[in-house]
């Protein structure tokens, strides 16, 4: 085997790896927010949505519910900060996040009805923190919590391979929006049986992804999260 092909089948490998994670964790993303959206009738890790909505809000009057969405996103952006110090400070990034996710999910299952909003606003950080489980699959940007940015992604690389360009690289993009609809459909389910006892078994599901992750070398797990190198700037004639 030559280094070349060699090099092509551990990118190859490495690459399909760093999809499986992502689409398992874009289920989960999605369990979570149909339960969520099911059980607080609010989007809990669509952001988009809650800005048009706490707009709409503010323009009906609701000034309420404006500022719970409004608290929302505040609370989804720190999510998403506590997230990378997680990852920055463990030697298990992936790991360590998704313990974090599924630890908050297993507290919110256990808050009565009474506590509705604090379970709310957990639901909604642990849906800003999955994101900094995996942010990139070999140079390439991946959301996990969000798909229209995926699907952009994804229709723009259609549109590039329409007038020539042969790379294919966008294809991953739906990944996670594939992963998105099936967890939202399964998390649907879950809900109309289980009701808030779903956050549980949401939270399982984010413990045995956690674990899974630790068969993963930690090299492997580096490189598919790396950012890409930027390429080196010419020099100029004067230097």
């Amino acid at each position: 085997m030559t280094r070349e092909r060699r090099r092509r089948l551990i990118h190859a490998r490495r690459t399909a790896t760093g999809l499986t994670l992502a689409g398992a964790i874009s289920f989960l993303a999605g369990m979570t927010d149909a339960t969520g959206l099911t059980l607080t009738g609010d989007f809990v890790s669509f952001m988009t949505g809650n800005t048009t909505r706490a707009a709409l809000s503010l323009g009906d009057g609701n000034l309420r519910h404006a500022i719970v969405l409004l608290a929302a996103i505040m609370v989804f952006v720190l999510g998403n900060a506590a997230g990378i110090v997680i990852a920055h400070f463990s030697g298990r990034r992936t790991f360590a996040v998704l313990s974090c996710v599924s630890v908050a999910l297993a507290t919110a299952s256990l808050m009565v009805d009474s506590l509705a909003m604090p379970r709310f606003f957990l639901i909604v950080a642990s849906m800003g923190m999955v994101n900094a489980a995996v942010e990139q699959i070999e140079g390439l940007p991946i959301g996990l919590t969000y798909v229209t940015g995926a699907l952009s992604r994804f229709g723009r690389g259609l549109g590039r391979w329409i007038i020539g360009d042969n790379r294919m690289d966008w294809t991953i993009q739906i990944v996670p929006w594939v992963g998105m609809l099936a967890g939202a459909i399964v998390g649907a389910l879950l809900t109309q049986i289980a009701r808030a006892a779903a956050l549980w078994l949401i939270a399982v599901f984010a413990m045995l992804v956690a674990l899974s992750t630790l068969l993963i070398p930690k090299r492997t797990q580096r490189r598919f999260n790396a950012a890409p190198r930027s390429p080196a700037r010419p020099k100029s004639p004067s230097q």
